[in-house]
């Protein structure tokens, strides 16, 4: 029978629930168990497609095309399995899944109510994440703060799922804080002690109690933990912040952290059989001497979460080209023909991601444009391809007005725009282009040369997508006249993927979002090649 962990927090958000979870799913599949994971978020979005990213931070994209909370994007940077549309949900889509089901007469009249119902299908989502994976242990992080009002029905569900499968086939985590006083020199156990009296009146007893803290903890308030909190001494488990995120997975296992999970869900205590790859990755990290600065142009970079999965893209693929990966996070409003040089100036390489809406457009248009005048190694994903072409078309076709439908519908010059068939009053949510599409790569071209880095490569590549507009195939001729090259086409070659501007070291813009499927023991292609190109322009200044 699959075994089931379930991994809570208290005291205060952002303590690394995810960092936990994913980390001990990498323990867990280096001894030879199949593992999937997901997350329960109790806000009320139906997913977080359509939420501000000053609020969630990015949204991580699945294969097929779910858009998640930004921890998937930890659970597959770490554990190493693609995640699907069973990975992650929230009280909106449980609410919206069960007032379907009433509408459509399934529940026969009966009164809806949080329990059996709400819960009812909770747990049938929890189920079938297993069932979908036919993994042998689930791992699933409820959001947010145990006590939160939000949390309730998901709590009551996996204490019901834990009932439902026994007592040898569910194990708790608690991760809480553990405050370290400067003035009394002392760190503090009474806010885990709480946090966990709140766990318990919800019928969950923790089974393992992580702490997090920036300093080691004195074995006496360690033992005190696990006297007033009900468990084994060796189940409370440190979780220290790291300098590298990659090395949490490491701590925690010298900690035993593994060892105990597989003690008490009753499972072989195998050792460790792949770990050797993630070591070898941390001992690279270490290495590196060279450092490259890369020019994040964003309109969202007063939250970094915004942009997670590109940065730690970066620095995946500064990791195998030898090179610590600094980032200035550049607001595109604050790039103005006079401040570009300020801005960018010292950037190795400049990178636009993806976004949406018209603010902070122009100086992303300006930074495409010092890039290609500059010979600045230039990446732009999603957004930051049109923005390339509409830089083009005003640069080199002099198309002064060309712009994109969902900035300025007015143009002449249209260089991006909807699909015939996607006209219309279309609703944000859920509509987009979303999840794994094949593209045709062009023989010759930059970016089949960071592809067939990859020892997989056969001329056709899938990447995952996040968007509604399209290059306007209508200005694909004067385009290609001009020496633009479209490197990347669906297979049909109705939609371009791909453009890059030859007697460049490295111009690319991708119409897809590469950085989801960047790992930190295999860096993306596409970053690595932008990495590398990066270094080699810092060596010749």
């Amino acid at each position: 029978m699959a075994k089931y962990i379930f991994v809570t927090g208290g005291v205060v958000s952002g303590l690394g629930k995810g960092i936990t979870a994913a980390s001990l799913g990498r323990l867990l599949k280096a001894r030879g168990f199949k593992v999937a994971a997901q997350k329960l978020d109790p806000y009320i979005n139906i997913d977080p497609g359509t939420m501000s990213p000053y609020q969630h931070g990015e949204v991580f994209v699945t294969e097929d095309g779910a858009e998640t909370d930004l921890d998937l994007g930890h659970y597959e940077r770490f554990i190493d399995e693609n995640l699907n549309q069973y990975s992650n949900l929230t009280t909106g889509k449980v609410y919206w899944n069960v007032l379907n089901k009433e509408r459509r007469g399934e529940y026969l009249g009966q009164t809806i109510q949080v329990i059996p119902h709400i819960t009812n299908e909770i747990k049938s989502f929890i189920y079938s994440v297993q069932q979908k994976t036919e993994a042998d242990i689930v791992i699933t992080e409820i959001g947010g703060t145990t006590g939160d009002i939000e949390s309730q029905p998901f709590l009551e569900a996996i204490r019901q799922v834990g009932r439902e499968v026994g007592f040898e086939n569910r194990l708790f985590i608690h991760v809480t804080l553990v405050p370290y006083l400067e003035s009394s020199g002392e760190h503090k156990s009474k806010p885990t002690q709480h946090s966990v009296k709140e766990l318990q009146s919800f019928g969950i007893m923790p089974d393992v109690i992580v702490t997090r803290c920036n300093q080691p903890i004195d074995e006496s308030v360690m033992q005190k933990i696990a006297a007033f909190c009900n468990v084994k001494p060796d189940c409370v488990i440190q979780n220290l912040t790291l300098p590298v995120l990659y090395a949490a997975p490491i701590m925690l296992e010298e900690a035993g952290l593994a060892n105990i999970v597989l003690r008490e869900l009753h499972l072989e205590e195998k050792q460790p059989c792949d770990l050797g790859s993630w070591m070898a990755m941390l001992d690279r990290i270490a290495a590196c001497q060279e450092t490259v600065r890369i020019a994040l142009v964003g309109k969202y970079v007063k939250l970094h979460d915004s942009y997670l999965s590109v940065a730690e893209a970066l620095s995946h693929g500064g990791y195998e080209a030898g090179a610590k990966v600094k980032i200035d996070w550049v607001d595109s409003e604050k790039i103005t023909p006079d401040t570009a040089q300020e801005l960018l100036g010292e950037a190795d390489g400049i990178i636009v991601p993806g976004g949406f809406g018209g603010r902070g457009i122009e100086g992303m248009i300006l930074a495409a444009r010092y890039a290609r005048e500059h010979h600045v190694p230039y990446f732009g994903i999603c957004l930051g391809m049109q923005i390339a072409a509409i830089e083009w078309a005003r640069g080199a076709l002099g198309m002064e007005d060309a712009n994109s439908r969902e900035f300025n519908p007015e143009s002449r010059h249209l260089v991006i725009d909807l699909m015939p068939d996607q006209q219309g009053n279309v609703p944000k949510g859920g509509t987009m282009r979303l999840g794994a599409y094949p593209c045709r790569v062009a023989p010759g071209s930059r970016l089949e040369a960071a592809y067939q880095q990859a020892s997989d490569y056969t001329g056709v590549i899938a990447e995952r997508h996040r968007h509604r507009y399209e290059f306007a195939n209508a200005y694909r001729e004067a385009f290609e006249q001009a020496g633009a090259v479209f490197s990347g086409l669906s297979p049909d070659g109705r939609l371009v993927e791909a453009m890059e501007l030859p007697g460049y070291d490295f111009y690319i813009g991708v119409q897809y979002h590469p950085e989801f499927k960047s790992r930190p023991n295999q860096a993306h292609p596409l970053f690595k090649a932008f990495i590398e190109a990066a270094l080699r322009r810092r060596k010749e200044r």
